[in-house]
């Protein structure tokens, strides 16, 4: 729980877990401002002053440096006053997710930290470690993915202009772009905008993961059903009959959600003639994907020879797919997801990777007569529509497990060995 900030006289930074000598790290010895997790130079500004009369409690989950075995470390960082516009979020549960900060701003979710990783969090030297500067490699900055509940509303907000929001009522937080890194007690939101209230009947647990991996879900699912009804209409005067079909490349937290999305979105929108298949990138995936009615599984299995599992997605698929909705993220997965897509397809990959993989991959996608889009998260109008689906029943969302934010250290070496199916949620505190 936050305590006033003149009565904490502990260090400032204090390893859960780690090798890391943190003991230099006091109050006496660091300004407020050097507390706090990086900040973004595009986004700061000489007229932002922050009143800062509390601490609360930060967990940090960070990749490896040279000499740090383990990485999840506890801080108590300042928290400014609630803004006057705005709101102040206690955090009661939090997903694991992480932002590329060396890139841009775009937010994507992660369930297994083992499979993409790699792909995700590339060495980084230009921006340092809160808790152990200098010596990493990468980072997570996880904590973006939030449900909770309104601890106060800024001064300026009245009847008139709280968007039906009260303190008190639980809510999750859309990813503005000035986001606080890590999971925290306490989040400060500078605008009512970014909150989205959420029903009683829909738990925290199902609502922290809402934000950020579904969200992005969501919107890969509107973009194809965009281009799903384009290629239907130019078919409309010649083959009427022939399916449009769909390939989501990935088990993660992104695809599960996307497949989920997908087949209640196509079948209310009345789009009977879509046929989708998820190509599996892991056997706990395989067996996640299996379980989803009216969608084919494709394994891509590793030891293969590229050609094999081409030649095995076309079988199981019908053919050459329309539309690839691509969460694999590496240049493989995409080099596979072209050659099992027709001439004039299009793949959708999300916003974050595309500037990796754009260049690389512009010479084939004009050679081949195809189009490579990118996602971007979402809208916050988006993420209350989906609020209500999952609230409903409408869409369910893919297994998660909740864990107490205490063992943080050990749920992120679970994941790390792939032994929780699904996502992992950590819980700051009890109110349900």
């Amino acid at each position: 729980m936050p305590v006033d900030i003149c009565s904490q006289q502990h260090n400032l930074i204090s390893p859960i877990s780690g090798t890391t000598d943190t003991s230099s790290l006091s109050l006496n010895g660091l300004s407020l401002t050097s507390a706090l997790p990086p900040i973004d130079p595009e986004h700061s500004h000489p007229s932002h002053t922050h009143n800062m009369n509390k601490l609360c409690r930060q967990v940090s989950i960070e990749s490896p440096g040279p000499g740090v075995k383990n990485c999840v470390f506890n801080f108590f960082v300042p928290i400014e006053d609630t803004p006057a516009h705005g709101a102040r979020i206690k955090i009661v549960c939090a997903g694991a997710c992480y932002r590329r900060r060396d890139r841009s701003n775009s937010i994507t979710s992660v369930s297994s930290v083992s499979s993409e990783l790699s792909d995700y969090c590339p060495s980084v030297t230009s921006i340092s470690s809160p808790a152990h500067q200098g010596i990493r490699e990468g980072s997570f900055f996880p904590g973006f993915e939030v449900a909770g509940v309104i601890e106060s509303l800024g001064s300026e907000i009245t009847e008139a202009n709280n968007c039906g929001l009260r303190i008190g009522q639980r809510v999750i937080v859309y990813p503005f772009d000035e986001t606080p890194a890590g999971y925290a007690e306490l989040m400060v939101v500078p605008d009512l905008k970014h909150i989205v209230p959420i029903p009683d009947g829909l738990p925290m647990e199902e609502a922290a993961m809402l934000p950020t991996g579904a969200l992005l879900a969501m919107n890969a699912v509107f973009k194809a059903q965009a281009v799903v009804t384009e290629i239907l209409n130019q078919r409309a005067a010649t083959d009427a009959n022939k399916k449009c079909k769909i390939l989501i490349v990935g088990t993660g937290g992104l695809a599960l959600w996307a497949v989920r999305i997908a087949s209640y979105h196509f079948a209310s929108t009345g789009a009977h003639n879509v046929d989708i298949t998820v190509a599996s990138l892991r056997d706990e995936g395989f067996r996640l994907a299996t379980e989803i009615k009216n969608v084919s599984v494709v394994q891509w299995n590793e030891c293969l020879y590229e050609p094999q599992l081409i030649e095995r997605t076309k079988d199981v698929c019908g053919g050459a797919v329309d539309v690839v909705i691509d969460f694999g993220t590496t240049s493989r997965s995409l080099h596979r997801s072209m050659h099992c897509l027709s001439k004039g397809g299009v793949v959708l990959i999300s916003e974050e990777v595309a500037e990796k993989l754009l260049p690389k991959f512009s010479r084939l996608s004009n050679e081949y007569q195809q189009e490579i889009i990118p996602i971007s998260n979402g809208s916050a109008e988006q993420l209350a529509e989906l609020v209500q689906l999952v609230a409903n029943k409408k869409i369910e969302p893919p297994p998660y497990s909740v864990f107490p934010c205490e063992q943080a250290a050990e749920v992120i070496q679970k994941l790390c060995n792939s032994e929780i199916p699904g996502r992992a949620i950590l819980r700051f505190h009890e109110i349900e």
